[in-house]
């Protein structure tokens, strides 16, 4: 079988746990001795759209987000890909064939009742 990796998706609402990252910044910031100024970012309040323009920009949205989830995406290899295809074969085919059997057994014992 062929070794498949998860990968989730960041939460946008949930804040990052990268603890590690920040602590070696603010080991490399003490390290320099240098004075560090922090610029305080402006907040920019987005104007909502107008209404007639909201689906247009939810519809944006969403192909955007879709993009990003398609890349994050692993691919199977082109051997993986055919294992795949003829398991889903061998399935299909194994369900029709008893289907048709118990078809076929039903079909005989209506007829036996009936006839």
């Amino acid at each position: 079988m062929a070794n498949i990796t998860r990968i989730k998706a960041k939460d946008p609402n949930k804040p990052s746990s990268d603890k590690k990252l920040k602590d070696q910044e603010v080991k490399k910031v003490q390290k320099t001795d240098k004075p560090v100024v922090k610029e305080a970012k402006k907040t920019v309040k987005k104007k909502k759209p107008f209404i007639l323009f909201r689906p247009f920009v939810a519809l944006g949205r969403y192909l955007k987000e879709s993009w990003q989830e398609i890349r994050q995406v692993r691919w199977p290899n082109r051997k993986t890909t055919w294992k795949m295809v003829l398991a889903v074969f061998v399935y299909t085919i194994f369900f029709v064939v008893l289907i048709m059997l118990l078809d076929a057994l039903f079909t005989f014992l209506f007829n036996l009742l009936l006839g």
